[in-house]
């Protein structure tokens, strides 16, 4: 007989009540998600596992404290929880994340590669050095929701949620992001296309 499973408010009611593995089903059932939002924007495998930690950290502080109150919407509160955590290592550093790829990880490794030939692979390659540096000139929110949406598959409600502002303000967002990749393809008269 399969057992059903439960909701994230369930196991959230279940660890107040004192049942510590089922904070451990909640980190399981939402680690991926949550790690890739934090990787794909401080572009570090060993400051995104800091980060991820830090995140959980605050999570089962604040529902000790009594202070969690996001019936319902756990994933989103966590995944505010992670942004706002980047957000306060980049102020810290007085800086704004930047895309980056590193030798282990390259957001554009996702483009499918048929049957290709050296010439064919250099191409590409150099197809996604200028996505990376157009995408790298965007403004930071701009730039954000373009990676939170095309490589976490993020949904905009989840956009929305993780960065405080409302869907309208996300789907605007990458609106802007949209028409600024086109304006700067046109001045910098790139082909990126094959």
């Amino acid at each position: 007989m399969c057992k059903e499973q439960k909701t994230d408010q369930e196991l959230v009611s279940s660890f107040l009540r004192g049942k510590e593995d089922t904070l451990q089903e909640l980190i399981l059932r939402h680690e991926r998600k949550v790690f890739t939002s934090i990787y794909l924007l401080v572009k570090d495998r060993e400051l995104a596992d800091d980060i991820f930690q830090e995140t959980f950290i605050k999570v089962i502080n604040t529902l000790r404290s009594g202070n969690y109150n996001e019936e319902g919407k756990f994933l989103s509160w966590v995944l505010r929880i992670a942004h706002n955590l980047v957000i306060d290592h980049f102020r810290s550093l007085k800086r704004m994340p930047m895309v980056y790829d590193t030798e282990e990880y390259s957001v554009f490794d996702t483009l499918p590669l048929e049957d290709s030939n050296v010439e064919d692979r250099l191409i590409e390659e150099q197809i996604r050095q200028q996505v990376r540096g157009l995408i790298e000139q965007l403004p930071y929110d701009q730039r954000e929701v373009v990676i939170m949406r095309h490589f976490a598959n993020m949904s905009f409600k989840e956009i929305a949620d993780c960065t405080h502002v409302s869907i309208n303000t996300s789907l605007g967002r990458m609106r802007y992001a949209l028409i600024n990749l086109r304006k700067l393809i046109r001045e910098k008269q790139l082909v990126l296309s094959r």
